[in-house]
């Protein structure tokens, strides 16, 4: 197809036709001004194309928008703005079920209740989930996509052997609206080769070792284009603990894509995973190693919640934690809460997860993330919290931001801190 420059203050990138008439307005204002955006943003990692996508994921609510966030949605839902690519909306930060030590603040409620209909108004498909990629699209190998989840891009381009790269809250709407985002990154061949190799050399028997794995590897390299290549992996790889590990990696290192030899699609061998060429850096992870990551979490006197979140759970892990809840009770002094997208839940209120759950004292809530609740901080210190314990590596470190003392913990323990109400 027939291109030409485009011109701007930052340098040039190659337009085809239908992005030409995107920049001259053809497509509406609205369009016009996404395309202008993605073009100063091409310039600025130095790409020099646009490629097209077929899924947009878009992080659309008002603790992560502001209001800077909410009135350009709102202008582009007035002027007749509308998604060209199947388009969803990431976990939100209010749950809207009534919920004494949650309560968000009404005028913040509104505002949001209001960006969920100018989402559905442009045809964004508010499906409130950070894990569409196990329950709402699995990308094929290859393709290009605009993710704006930290969590969504490392999964699709590792597992899925797509292509994506950290979109920004405004450059996720702006690829909804254009169908294409600009050619930098893990969209080109050269960024996909591993450049560290990780020998795994202990089994990793429960979610929070894999994202243990995910804060030892990322901790000390966190660079954006570092993908490490792991291999002798021993233990089971299943969906649920490849989202661990990938936004572990994410969280504690920027990372957006990695290789497991002999299970990701680009790493059907170690040559293959870094591209014929040799590694810039070499690790071996141990039991020690593993053991020293929960080691170096301790508890503070206090009140204790238990978090299973980020991500939210799927099907499987809330089905497994039904299972160490039933016949149990949440201790009086300790709190537990569970989050996951409105079609996991309606899946296990069918299969009785939710009920075992709800029996033992769990608060389920559902299309939102824990660490993305608005005025979380005020909500901590409302309800006297300060140890959060979870088995989710990248939980406990983003969530330190609302001064929570976390603590690290296998699955099977943080049922035994949530019942035996003791730490341990």
């Amino acid at each position: 197809m027939m291109t030409e420059k485009a011109v701007t203050q930052t340098g040039t990138m190659q337009l085809t036709p239908v992005e030409r008439d995107m920049l001259k307005g053809v497509y509406g204002e609205a369009t016009k001004n996404a395309i202008e955006f993605q073009i100063k943003v091409g310039n600025f990692f130095e790409a020099e194309r646009f490629v097209e996508i077929n899924n947009a994921h878009v992080m659309g609510d008002i603790e992560v928008m502001g209001d800077a966030g909410f009135d350009l949605l709102k202008s582009m839902s007035s002027s007749g703005a509308r998604c060209v690519v199947p388009t969803t909306s990431n976990a939100r930060c209010m749950h809207f079920d009534r919920c004494e030590s949650l309560k968000p603040d009404c005028q913040e409620q509104k505002k949001e209740e209001e960006i969920i209909f100018h989402l559905n108004k442009i045809g964004v498909s508010t499906i409130d989930t950070c894990i569409n990629y196990q329950t709402a699209y699995q990308a094929s190998f290859g393709e290009h996509l605009a993710w704006g989840d930290t969590g969504t891009v490392i999964y699709a381009n590792s597992v899925f052997g797509a292509r994506a790269n950290y979109e920004g809250g405004v450059s996720s709407f702006a690829a909804a609206l254009t169908g294409r985002t600009p050619a930098y990154g893990f969209h080109l061949d050269r960024h996909r080769k591993g450049t560290i190799l990780v020998d795994i050399q202990c089994d990793l028997a429960d979610l929070a070792d894999w994202g243990a794995v995910g804060k030892i590897v990322g901790h000390p390299h966190q660079n954006y284009l570092d993908v490490p290549v792991f291999i002798n992996i021993k233990s089971a790889v299943a969906s649920d603990a490849l989202k661990h590990l990938g936004a572990s990696l994410a969280s504690y290192g920027s990372m957006a894509m990695f290789h497991i030899v002999g299970i990701t699609p680009e790493a059907k061998s170690v040559e293959m995973a870094f591209g014929g060429g040799t590694p810039s850096r070499q690790m071996i992870i141990r039991q020690s190693d593993l053991n020293q990551v929960y080691e170096s979490y301790h508890f503070k006197p206090g009140r204790s919640i238990v978090v299973f979140s980020g991500p939210q759970q799927s099907l499987f892990e809330i089905e497994n934690l039904a299972k160490l809840f039933a016949h149990r009770a949440v201790a009086k002094n300790t709190s537990v809460f569970v989050t996951t997208n409105h079609a996991v839940y309606a899946d296990a209120v069918r299969c009785g997860y939710i009920e075992l759950l709800e029996s033992a004292g769990v608060t389920v809530l559902k299309g939102v993330c824990f660490y993305l609740l608005q005025r979380l901080t005020e909500i901590r210190k409302e309800n006297e919290w300060v140890n959060l314990v979870s088995n989710s590596a990248k939980i406990v470190n983003t969530i330190t931001a609302h001064r929570f003392n976390t603590v690290l913990r296998k699955t099977s323990d943080c049922i035994e801190i949530a019942c035996g109400g003791t730490v341990k």
